[in-house]
Formats: structure tokens, sequence, C-alpha cells
């Protein structure tokens, strides 16, 4: 029986066997072996029923270091941990084993054997001293030593571990902090320099003036235009007619454009109903080329999907822990040992058994069952529960006995057998029902584990009952096994509300997380219709121009942003259909931020073109009730709609170029988000204006708004209001924010922000705790919290072989196995080794290795057996079967090449029992994709390794464990490639959980790549329909990356991890971003006002009232509702990066933004809205006060329509100084 754990290692075989010879045949037995007990039969015949066997220490010690450290492939544990029976391996020592080897209790033991130990000899015992081979000597001349998996002195030394280095730390601050602390004194003092030696003269702005009374304004020169300012000039030239004309189109033919508009969307929209939408995890962010999928394919191809694991977690509640006294002293149990615990745990489980049973469709349909060689039976199901050491029997469990131990008797219940079968699984007594061990660190959780010592699986606080159910690739077949979790999770969720008050239940399915996924954004769905209702409310208020109560409902613009609302969604919906057209599918993340950036964007365009509307009609006789509303909306048009295509052309360019992302949840929100915006835009400036001109109409006919039937009593008085905002922004805020002191004051402050962001923005968490993608009152979400607390082994990792190795050749076997005549550096050696140093390697567990196991199969008389017929026998089968007698190599007892394909089939067929424990049916079946030649000899294709990592709780954890094993896996390639001269074969690792975690080892490349190149984008359209102004383009690129490094830095300060959401709303922030800077840009860049700061206070105030209206009102409303949702994600991702984006975006954009135009604005103006035909105004830097020149190639002084001439002289919206700007 020892003989087939210990083979492996000659050298601790021989030493183990020599006692047992010498007892039995030494011819000097009588000094060493002393009966100490005879028996006498019933028919009067004497026997020896116990021995001494004076013994020396040093043979007993060197045999037992000669075979502690020998391994079981199959079991993935060491020989002692069967050998050394209640002790295991962790706990045993040579005197232990010793002992158990000659108790007469145990099942292999003829008589009880007593080893003393005795060094010297006297005149009657002479102790029996066999020589002691250590494991790394040969045994004989016929043998090897032993190798390194199953001996360490055969390894060789291990290169010292070089510790990390030391971080740089001063202060308690790291060489980052410094940096930045630095960087930020250093520019902070230049800035602060030149404010004071270039701004001598004061910048203040106490006052509103008209412009003629600024001075320079004489100061006007002319000169020919450059040709990069004659192509710019063109281009907003052409820009604004396009606009106009348009614009006066859509405004005089309205109902002809909303009829081509409804057919556009109704045609685009009904590709909704061919869209597919996304659900499965792996499909979200695992892209189908990626190196984790293609693995994950091929795994689940060849061999077969990862079991489908149900699991509940029980805790007692209340309970107190159990001291039981033992002959060995007294042992604290924990409180899951409760006896009235342990038994409500008993009938939960069969309960759970019973599931099914009613309808012939219980577990034993789809369950593993891995003994079962026909149809399963349900106790060939394997369950993994502590009730599994006793067989699920509560009459073994209640079953009692006394121990004396000299005066004192002890009680031998429950927790001593515990104790015996968690430190030996693999005793008979121990086995479960399916015919396996019950691992303990499966079925119990939370126990101890002290460092360099073995667990204290008494100590557990939680049981742990675990199913698993057969996985397929054919998808169809996975319907009885989703319907019985289905059930499962009924009958879960009945227990646990009538659950008695001292046991805590947490519980999972494999479906579970799907459901609750798809539960979670369906309950979600109120709160994004009231966030929605909250931003449209406020819309309809906000454009609205209330002037009086009685003229309420004529005023107010209810159904004009209705409109603009229902244009957004249905920008978003032909955006869907489209690519329901296409085949592109949605996902859950488009359905629910979509919307809301579409909105976001969309409604900045709504307040620009009403207000500016609204503003036109406020300056004059051109804006009057006599022009006509064509005329007055083509004007607006052509006047804002340059700067709408502008953003929304950003902003579309930043979202297509984002879909070169390989991460199909990101790829496929880049898609719909950049068609939606460009759809958006395009209904904008046709379908709203249209609806604009009617709105309009409406109101100069004094009929009630939605109501339009009905005609208002009280007639409009003709005075158009700007709005308190417009006045607000106008009066108090701009020229408070333009002052020289405050401006100084706002650049440093967010030149600090700046800093501080990019000091932590190395140190932002890259992961997504799996707890957040749940909903709070989810039952998964317990289990999520649980499972870290009690979870105490890590998932298996497969190390698969591709197909294209002759494992009959030596040279290819011996790059794989781990035993005799294995090469030192093999396959089974890099993981063992690996598995020593588990807290780097994240390697817990040598592998299971087939072919090791295999060979010492073929080598066993008793396990290789066969019909007369020649097919394969049972090992366990005792009559009728003869041996295979399998030709074996003679140096190395390995099969011949014939032999090894021929009989794998059968070491595969075959169940392990006592006369063989290497039956590879249970452990290896799955593990080997083979097929039949025609001679019935096995061609071997692809095969794994399986090993277990160590414990995984976060994110970090996760993505470094899949790192470390890629690292293995390239290693154990190129050795078998060199060994076996085949470059085609591939070494790697797989774990169900790699495709989800593998876009986090490139996260931050990933994230700096898609934000790179819409950043880029953004720059060079910027530059493009900016009529090639770099200046401002230049502007619009530091705000928009000052923006976005802010939200880094509001990421790390809120928790908010960098993952495949995260990187969405990132690349949505860019989008946003755009809403709050090139509006402002544009429109200081066009801006006449006579220097730098009047043309920063003159585009803030026209244009940073709707900005702050359109924009963060509006998103503020429906932000705040998204605290409320039920979804932990839509909280963090949503709520907090959308509160963030907003309020960073807003103060970058409507702050920091105007100031960098006072200082580093455009040094050529481009009034070219304003100049005659050839010229443009530029500035001239070169003087201190910095006054403006006009320089053209006429001498012309004359401005078409003589409206350009006095612009300036006539701007209501001047904003008056009493200084020369800077």
């Amino acid at each position: 029986m020892a003989a087939n754990f210990i083979n492996r290692c000659p050298s601790c075989l021989r030493n183990f066997v020599w006692h047992f010879c010498d007892m039995t045949c030494a011819p000097e037995q009588s000094k060493f072996l002393v009966a100490k007990e005879i028996k006498t039969t019933d028919k009067g015949v004497d026997y020896i029923n116990e021995v001494d066997l004076h013994i020396t220490t040093n043979y007993m010690e060197g045999t037992y270091n000669s075979c502690k450290g020998v391994y079981v492939p199959a079991a993935g544990q060491l020989a002692m941990d069967i050998l050394c029976g209640v002790w295991g391996a962790s706990r045993c020592t040579y005197k232990k084993w010793f002992d158990f080897l000659g108790d007469a209790t145990g099942a292999f033991v003829p008589f009880q054997i007593n080893y003393i130990a005795t060094e010297e000899p006297d005149d009657v015992i002479s102790p029996l001293n066999p020589l002691v081979v250590p494991c790394n000597k040969q045994a004989d001349n016929e043998t090897t030593q032993c190798s390194c998996v199953d001996c360490d002195l055969s390894c060789p030394a291990a290169p010292p571990i070089i510790p990390p280095p030391v971080p740089f730390t001063f202060l308690g601050l790291g060489s980052i902090s410094w940096w930045v602390i630095v960087t930020f004194i250093l520019g902070t003092a230049i800035f602060l320099l030149s404010v004071c030696c270039l701004g001598k003269k004061s910048e203040e702005l106490p006052s509103f003036a008209n412009a003629d009374t600024l001075p320079g304004n004489s100061a006007i020169e002319y000169r020919n235009p450059s040709i990069m300012e004659r192509m710019g000039s063109m281009t907003d030239r052409l820009l604004e007619k396009g606009f106009t004309a348009w614009g006066k189109y859509c405004a005089e033919h309205p109902w002809f454009i909303l009829f081509l508009g409804l057919v556009t969307i109704v045609t685009l929209g009904h590709g909704i109903m061919y869209i597919n939408v996304t659900t499965n995890p792996v499909e979200l962010w695992a892209a189908p080329e990626s190196r984790s999928r293609i693995e994950r394919e091929f795994f689940d191809s060849k061999f077969a999907p990862f079991f489908r694991t149900q699991q509940i977690i029980l805790r007692p509640v209340g309970l107190e822990k159990i001291v039981h006294d033992t002959s060995n002293g007294p042992i604290t149990f924990g409180s899951v040992f409760n006896e009235e615990f342990m038994l409500k745990v008993f009938e939960l489980q069969q309960a759970i058994l019973e599931i099914g049973q009613e309808t012939n469709e219980g577990l034993e349909h789809i369950c593993y069952a891995p003994f079962a060689t026909g149809k399963a039976t349900r106790d060939q199901c394997i369950v993994q529960s502590v009730w599994g050491m006793w067989q699920d029997d509560p009459d073994k469990f209640n079953e009692t006995n006394t121990e004396e131990d000299g005066d004192k008797e002890y009680v031998v219940n429950y927790l001593d057998y515990l104790i015996s079968c968690t430190q030996n699984p693999y005793d008979p007594n121990c086995l479960a029902k399916y015919g396996g061990p019950i691992e303990p660190a499966i079925a119990l959780g939370g126990f101890e584990t002290p460092e360099n010592a073995p667990p204290k699986y008494e100590t557990a606080q939680a049981l742990i009952i675990t199913l698993l159910i057969n996985n397929h690739y054919d998808q169809s077949k996975l319907a009885p096994a989703k319907k019985w979790e289905g059930k499962l999770i009924e009958f879960m969720k009945n227990w646990t509300a009538t659950a008695p008050k001292f046991v805590d239940v947490a519980f999972t399915t494999e479906r579970s997380i799907e459901d609750e996924l798809e539960r979670g954004s369906k309950s979600d769905i109120s709160t994004i219709i009231v966030s929605y209702c909250i931003m449209f409310m406020y819309i309809a208020l906000a454009l609205g121009q209330m002037k009086t109560c009685d003229r309420l409902l004529v005023d107010s613009k209810v159904t004009l942003g209705l409109g603009g609302v229902i244009i957004v969604l249905a920008s978003v919906a032909c955006s869907v259909g489209i690519f329901g057209y296409i085949g592109v599918s949605a996902t859950l993340i488009i359905i629910e931020v979509i919307p809301f950036l579409v909105l976001a964007v969309g409604v900045d365009n709504i307040f620009i073109l009403v207000q500016s509307t609204q503003r036109d009609m406020a300056k004059g006789p051109r804006g009057g009730p006599q022009e006509p509303v064509a005329e007055i909306v083509s004007r607006s048009l052509g006047k804002v709609g340059p700067s709408l295509l502008l953003t929304s052309a950003s902003e579309a360019t930043c979202f297509f170029l984002g879909a070169l992302s390989d991460m199909p949840a990101v790829r496929a929100f880049a898609l719909y988000a950049g068609m939606a915006l460009l759809l958006d835009f395009l209904f904008q400036i046709t379908c709203f204006v249209s609806l604009l001109a009617l709105d309009m109409e409406r109101q100069r006919a004094n009929r009630l708004d939605v109501f339009c039937f009905k005609t208002a009593s009280r007639k409009d008085d003709g005075v158009i209001s700007e709005g308190i905002l417009y006045k607000m922004f106008k009066e108090l805020y701009v020229p408070f924010l333009m002052k020289k002191k405050v401006r100084a004051f706002v650049t440093v402050t967010f030149y600090a922000w700046l800093c501080s962001s990019l000091a932590v923005l190395p140190y932002i968490e890259v992961g997504l705790d799996q707890e957040l993608s749940m909903p709070e009152d989810s039952y998964v979400l317990k289990y999520f919290q649980e499972l870290k607390r009690s979870l105490s082994i890590g998932p298996p990792v497969y190390f698969v072989a591709t197909s294209g190795l002759n494992y009959s050749k030596p040279e290819v076997q011996n790059s794989l196995c781990g035993g005799l005549f294995c090469n030192p550096d093999s396959l089974m050696t890099q993981i063992y080794s690996a598995s020593k140093i588990p807290s780097s390697s994240y390697i817990a567990r040598p592998p299971s290795n087939w072919i090791d196991d295999y060979f010492d199969w073929s080598a066993s008389s008793s396990c290789c057996k066969k019909y007369a017929n020649g097919s394969h026998c049972d090992n366990s089968v005792p009559f009728g079967c003869v041996s295979c007698n399998i030709p074996l190599i003679e140096a190395t007892k390995r099969p011949e090449p014939s032999a090894f394909s021929e009989y794998l089939p059968f070491f595969l067929e075959d169940n392990p029992s006592a006369t063989c424990s290497k039956g590879g049916h249970a452990a290896y079946s799955q593990a080997i994709n083979y097929e039949l030649d025609e001679n019935k000899e096995a061609i071997v294709g692809a095969s794994y390794f399986m090993a277990y990592h160590s414990v995984l709780k976060t994110s970090e954890d996760y993505y470094s464990a899949m790192r470390e094993a890629r690292k293995i896996s390239a290693n154990l390639t190129e050795m078998i490639r060199d060994k076996t001269g085949n470059s085609d074969i591939q070494i790697f690792p797989y774990s169900v959980f790699y495709v989800f975690y593998e876009q986090y080892l490139t996260m931050w490349p990933d994230t700096l790549k898609s934000l790179g190149i819409s950043v880029g984008a953004i720059f060079i359209v910027t530059f493009l329909l900016m009529g090639l102004d770099i200046f401002s383009s230049l502007v619009v690129l530091i705000t928009i990356i000052m923006i976005v490094t802010n939200i880094g830095g509001m990421m790390f300060w809120w928790g908010i991890s960098l993952n495949a959401v995260s990187l969405v709303n990132l690349v949505m922030a860019l989008g946003i971003s755009v809403e709050f800077c090139s509006h402002l840009v544009h429109s200081f860049s066009v801006s006449t006002e006579a220097n730098r700061i009047r043309r920063a206070a003159d585009c803030l105030t026209n244009m940073g009232s709707s900005v702050f209206s359109g924009i963060t009102l509006t998103k503020f409303g429906g932000i705040i509702v998204l605290a409320f949702a039920k979804s932990q994600i839509f909280q963090v991702f949503y709520f907090r990066m959308y509160l963030g984006i907003v309020l960073v975006g807003a103060a970058h954009g409507l702050i920091l933004l105007p100031v960098l135009l006072s200082y580093i604005g455009g040094l050529v103006p481009q009034r070219r809205r304003h100049s005659p035909e050839g010229t443009t105004l530029v500035e001239d830097g070169s003087q201190g006060d910095q006054h403006e020149k006009l320089i053209s190639s006429s001498s012309s002084s004359s401005i078409s329509n003589g409206e350009a001439a006095t612009a300036t002289s006539q701007n209501p919206n001047a904003v008056a100084f009493d200084a020369d700007s800077d």
C-alpha cells in the first residue's frame, strides 16, 4: 500500500521497507524484536498480537527525512498526508509516523508494533539500525536519486531573494511628492515674478461702461494678412455664411424639415429591433482576439469549461466556542462546530440535495461525479462539505467513545473525529460518499493560518457547502443546470428568510452574478428616469424668460425644451438603430450612459442657440418684432453654428477614435456615443432650429406654450430681459474674476490642484472590486463580503500544453515529469519550485501531473487489468481479469513507446482504490485530450497540469497572479521548445478569472493611449475649425488635459479605481470638457474687444452663462438623483464620477479658462467676422501696453454696412477697464 505513494523516491522506498524485511527475515531478529503479547485462537493456536521493535532514532529520523518530501501528484499533496495518519504532513514527525505505522487500529496493520527508540545495545537488546540512504543519494546502482520535487536536497540552491529597493522618502514624502512640490514652487515663483514685472499697470474691472472710453482704440494700423490668417478668415466666413443660409432655410420651412427628421428617426430607429444586448461579462470586457479569450476558448473546446459552482457559506451567530478536553490537552473549537449548528447545516444540505427530485430533475443529472463510470447517482456527486467526513451520516456523527489516559477518562466524539479527518483527508474513514476526500480548506472558512505552521482548522468560523455542476462548451446543454440553479436560488431565499437566529447564510450560484447584474440595471431604470425628468423640468424652466405671472405660459419654453430632449433621445435611438442594422452589439453601459452624455452635450447646444437668439432680439431693431423670425434664427445660427460644429466634431471624432480600444465594452460605447453625438448635432441644426422658429412664431402670436391653440389675454410689452444668470455673470462674476489679484490667485490655485493630482495619479488603484458590481440589496453582495472573510484557498490554475508533443518520447516525458530521470528544469519541477514561494509566485500547491502517475500506474502489477477480449477492467474487480503486464523500459521502468499509447486510455478509465491509488479516472479523465487511431492507440493532443493559486482577495492579487503565471509559462515554453526541438508547442496558464482581469495588466497604457488619441483628435479638429488658430487650440488642449488630470486626482481621493467603466467615463469626460472649453475659446477668438482681458470678459459674459446653465446646472440636478441608485456601480462610477466631471469641468471652463485667455490668449484676435474683406485684426504684443493695430492692404476705413466699424462703441455688453490691458 505505502509503495503506491513513495515508490517515486527509491531511497525513501528502500529505507522504508528495509526494517520490515529485517523484522520479518533477519537472522538475528530476536536481538531487536520482542513479543509483548501472545494470544490463543479458539482452536488453541498461539499467535503474537503485539511486539516491541527496538530501533535506533538515527534510522527512524533518517527514513522519515528521506520520505517526508515525496509528492503524490494525483492528490496534490505529500505522501505523509496519507501515511502519517491523523497528523498529516504538516504535523508529522518521525516518532508520530512510526507510531502510526505500528498502530493496530489502522486498516493495514495486522498486529500492534511498538517502535522503541534504543540507541545503544546491551546484553539482551541490540537495536535495529539499518543503513539509511539520503533522498539525494542513489539507493543502489540500478536506481537514481530522488527528484527535486520529492527531495529538497536534490534541488539546486535557490538564488537569493533580492529585496525590492527601498523607495526614497524624506520627511515622510516620496520622490514623486518632492518632485511635484519643487515643480509647484518653481512654477509659482516664475508666474508671480512675471505678473509683477510685466503687468505693472492696473488690470481691475470695477465698472461697466462702453468701450469707446477705452484707451488705445485709436492706435489701429493696417497691413497685409498672412496666408494662415487668410485661410482662417475664409474658414470663418464660409462657416458663418453656410450656417446662416441653412438656418434661414430651416426656419422658413419648419414643417418640411420636421417631417424629414421624423422619417429619418423612424427609419434609423427601426434598427433597434435588430440590436443584440450583450450582458455576458466575458464578451463585455475581453476582446475576442485577446490572449485570455483565445486561451479560454482553447481550454473550453479541448477539455471542458470550468465547473458551474454553487456555494453556501454558513456562519454561527451568538454561539460560544467549544473547549474539548483530550488526552493531548484541551482544544478550543470554533462555534461553527456547535452540535446544534452542525445538525442544522446537515438539514440544509439534505434539503438542497432533494431539489428537483419530485420532477426527476435532481442534482445527479447535472453534477460532476469524477468516480462515476456510467450514469451518476446522487451519492456520486461531489459535495464539498464538512459532513462528507461522516459520509452524511448523523448516526456516525453522534457516535462517542471513551479514552483513558492514566486515571483520567476522556470522551471521544465528533470533534476528535473532525481533527483526525482535517489532518488526513485521505484517511479511508474520512472519504466522502462520492469516493474522494473533503478538502478542509474548501469546506471550512475563516480559520487561523499561522506563518510557517499548519492551518488550525479547528478555529474555523464558517462552514461552506460547495456543489460542482458540469459545464458544457455547447451552451444549449446548460438549460437543465440553469433551471436547477434557479430552483436553488429560490429555495435559499426562502430558507434564509426562515433560518434560525443562530445561523447567518450567504450563497451564490453560477448564474447569480449575471442575474443580479440584469436585475440591478432594471431596478435603476426608475432612478435614471427621475434623473432625466429633473433635467427636463430644469430645461423647460431655464430656457424661458419669465416676465410676469400672467404671461408665464407664453414666455415658457416647455414645448421647446421637451422637443430638445426628444431630439437628444432620438439621436441615441438612431445611433442604436444604425448599429443594430450593422450588427454591433450594445451593452447596458451604452443604454445607461450615452443618453446622459448626449443630453449633457445636447442641452448645452440648446441653451447656446436659444439664448443667443434671445440676446440678439434684446439688442435692438435687428431683433425686434418687425424682423422676420427666419432672419433672427439664421443670424443666431450663423453666429453660434461654427462653435456648435467645433464642439460636436471634436467630441464625435474623440469617441470614434476611442473605438480603437481592444475592450469590447469601451469600443461599443465609443462607436455608439460618437454616432449619437453626430446625429444629435445634425438634428439640432435642422429639427431643433425649426422648432425654435415655430416657438418664436407662437410667442409672437401671443399663444400659450403647450396649449398653443389658446391666446393669452395680455400682449407682450416688447421688452426682452437678458436673464438673471446673464446679469449675474455680467455685473458681478466677470468683473470680480478679471481683477489682477484674483486672476493670479486663480492661476496659482489651479496650478496647485494640478500638481497635487499629478502626485497621486500613480497611486490610483487599478481594478474593480467585485462587490461594487452588485446592488446593495443583492444576496450575491453578501456572499462576496463573506467570501473575503472566509476564503482560505485560491482558484485552480491549469498549465496547458498545446498539441504537437509526442508523449511516448523520453525527451518529452523528461521535460514534463517530476519523478525519476526527469530533467531538473522540467515543467513539474519549475511549478513545484514556484509553489515554494507563494507570496511572489501566487502558486500555493505543486501541480497534479498525470504523466508521473501514469508511470507509477504502469509499473504496478495491481493496477492495470483487462478482460480476455483486451478491453479495460477496473483494478477493483476481483475475478475474471488478468494483469496487463505492460512492457516497461528496464532502465526507467516506464512504458515502452507503443505501450504508452496503448494503455493510456486504460489509465484514464481506472478509478483509484486501496490496491491501486494511482488510477487516473477521477483526477485526469478531463486533463488529456486524445484520439484513438486505427490500432486503438491514443494520440495525445492537448493536456493540462493543474495547480492552485494562493488566496486572492483584491483585484491586484488576481491580475498579479495571472502575470506571474504567464511568466512561469513563458519559461516553460522556452524550455520545452529547447528540449524537444518543437517550436510550435506552447505552454499557457488558464484560470477561470483570467479573462476578467487581463485588462488590468495593461490598464494604464490602454488608458493613456485612449485618452491621448482622443485629446490629439480634439486638438486637430479645434485647430481646423478655429480657423487654423494654434493659440486657441493650445489653450483648449491645455485646459482639457488639466481637467482630465484633476479628475484622475479626484478618483484617487474618492477611492474610484481605474477600470473599463472609469475609462469609459474618462473618455466621456473629454467630450464634456470640450463643451466647457471650446465654446468659450471660440467666442474669445471672434471677440472684437480691445485686449485679451476684455475679450476674456466678453466671452465669459456672453457664452459662460449659457455653458453654466446648459451643462453645469442641468447635469447637477440629474446627477444628485443617481446618489440614490441601488447599484453601487451607479453610486461610485456614475454619481461620483459624473459629479466630479461636472464640477471639475465647470471650475476649469468658467474660472480657469477665462483667466488663461486673459494671460495667454492668441496674439491674433480673429475679428474676421467684423473685418472688411481682405483685412484682419492682430494684436501687437511688443509694447508694454500692448495696444492693438489693425493692419490692412487697403486704406479703406469703411466697413460693410457700417456695422463692424462701430461694433466696439455700440456694444452694450462691453466691460470697462480703468487701465490698459496687459
